[in-house]
């Protein structure tokens, strides 16, 4: 074997001694959704067998990977050497007590339509400065930002800032962090980091331990995650709420389930008493009280996926159910996703691969189809999307899609990606969502069009930094609420750590 081949087999042992035996018990520290090496890390280590703990909700919370993978991943090292180096890398970096930070700039010709799990949101120009404190029970972190020319009319944000304090196996937390909910790779049914995050507070497990009574210990490693917040644009119905919750657990070792829910309610002229939110809870809005006293609008989704080792590499397959309304106890007018993820290991780097298909126009997969219902609502009619973006799948509402795509990881810390799609988008040719007269642009598509999508990101160390490109075309001009978006652009980013 040659030599490059034997140091990333010593470097995986000597990786797996910094993770997990690392006894600390600090207060934030997640990964963040968009981090799709650590993504393609920690999926491998847990379709392998390493890591027993479910890889589909993010935030991921450190915690829960230092002391989550076990020590069968010494003797799968050559399997596992580039996934450990960079976790191992990753934690020294931002699972620490003390303070850190962290300045980005950003800039793009244009913001596209179609975002993914390893894609951020580029505006004309941005600069961010990111300072985290981390104690042992507590953590705060601010994220200031300048943007030129926003999309939003938004100039100055704060968008993931944060406190967070530890008590026990969980963590309390306020701010406006992203969250991606789903197995799906360029989309998720229920939330994803399309939009802007939201500011709200939110309570979440720190590590997924599994239930130690006999009874429950069929469950396997779960955890669950509860926010509630506000929406901060203008809307036909200003100030309304959102609560989210997701719960995930892990009955067999690769088989992970997802079960999620979110709730719009309340707002300006709109009833927001306990009594509101009680039957929002138990479903009672689908009519039964009224226009006058219907408590909101609500989104509910399952989802599945199962990975396995095959050969030194890992395969999964997964799905996704989002329904609009509750029939029986369970999703109805549904929309669908699937997919499937596999790793390689060719020209001495990491490849995560992955094709998946979705389908966000209710009971046209299976039944007659349904336009106008997914993500819209009768009373809150800017429908689910928070400045201009749709909170879950940027495709939107009655959109079709099949997307294949590439992240390589080379062994220098350089990555590329690319990935393609095809998809049909506002099916039905009507865009249902009420606009209020404003400077935010709505990327929500305003005719029936088809069109193939291009999008290429190469990612190199620069200045001490990290250099990130990228490049996304369309093969005609999509055509947007707000107006015609233009058929390339590109986008540039560097962050430095000091």
């Amino acid at each position: 074997m040659p030599l490059t081949h034997w140091t990333r087999v010593g470097g995986a042992v000597a990786c797996l001694v910094g993770i997990v035996t690392s006894t600390a018990t600090y207060a934030s520290p997640w990964i963040e959704p968009g981090d799709a090496r650590a993504r393609f890390a920690l999926q491998k280590l847990a379709d392998r067998g390493h890591f027993d703990r479910t890889v589909s909700t993010w935030p991921v919370m450190w915690s829960s990977v230092a002391k989550g993978i076990n020590s069968s991943v010494t003797s799968d090292a050559t399997a596992t050497a580039g996934a450990m180096a960079y976790l191992n890398a990753e934690q020294q970096a931002q699972f620490s007590g003390g303070t850190r930070a962290e300045i980005t700039l950003a800039g793009s010709s244009g913001q596209s339509l179609v975002q993914g799990f390893g894609d951020s949101r580029q505006e004309e120009g941005q600069a961010t400065l990111d300072v985290e404190w981390q104690g042992e029970y507590w953590a705060l972190g601010l994220s200031p930002s300048v943007v030129a020319n926003p999309a939003d009319d938004e100039e100055h944000r704060y968008d993931g800032s944060y406190l967070a304090a530890a008590f026990g196996n969980w963590v309390f937390g306020a701010g406006a962090i992203d969250r991606w909910w789903g197995p799906g790779w360029q989309s998720s049914l229920i939330l994803s980091n399309n939009a802007r995050p939201m500011p709200g507070v939110w309570l979440n497990r720190k590590r997924d331990l599994a239930p130690t009574t006999s009874w429950l210990s069929w469950v396997g490693p779960w955890n669950v995650t509860v926010f509630a917040g506000e929406f901060q644009d203008d809307r036909t119905i200003d100030s309304a709420k959102l609560i989210g919750m997701r719960f995930t657990f892990r009955p067999v070792q690769g088989f992970d389930i997802g079960l999620s829910r979110a709730i719009m309610f309340g707002g300006e002229g709109r009833p927001q008493n306990s009594s509101t939110l009680w039957n929002a809870l138990i479903g009672k809005d689908n009519g039964q009280l009224g226009p006058d006293k219907e408590p909101g609008n609500q989104l509910g989704s399952i989802d599945v996926r199962y990975g396995l080792p095959v050969g030194e590499q890992a395969l999964g397959v997964y799905a996704q159910l989002m329904g609009e309304d509750e029939a029986g106890a369970f999703p109805a007018r549904k929309s669908w996703l699937v997919g499937s993820d596999w790793t390689t290991g060719f020209f001495q780097a990491d490849q995560q691969w992955f094709l998946e298909y979705s389908n966000t126009t209710a009971d046209d997969l299976f039944g007659s189809a349904m336009p106008s219902v997914s993500y819209e609502h009768s009373i809150y009619t800017t429908g689910y999307r928070q400045f201009g973006r749709n909170l879950a799948s940027s495709f939107d509402s009655d959109a079709e899609s099949v997307t294949f795509g590439l992240h390589q990881f080379f062994s220098t810390g350089t990555n590329l990606t690319v990935s393609l799609s095809y998809a049909k988008l506002n099916g039905d040719g009507v865009a249902r969502a009420a606009l209020k007269e404003n400077k935010t642009h709505y990327f929500v598509p305003a005719t029936n069009q088809e069109v193939g999508i291009v999008n290429v990101g190469y990612g190199v160390g620069l200045l001490g930094g990290t250099l990130q490109l990228g490049a996304k075309g369309t093969t005609e001009k999509i055509e947007l609420l707000s107006g015609e978006q233009d058929q390339w652009s590109a986008s540039a980013s560097w962050k430095y750590r000091f």
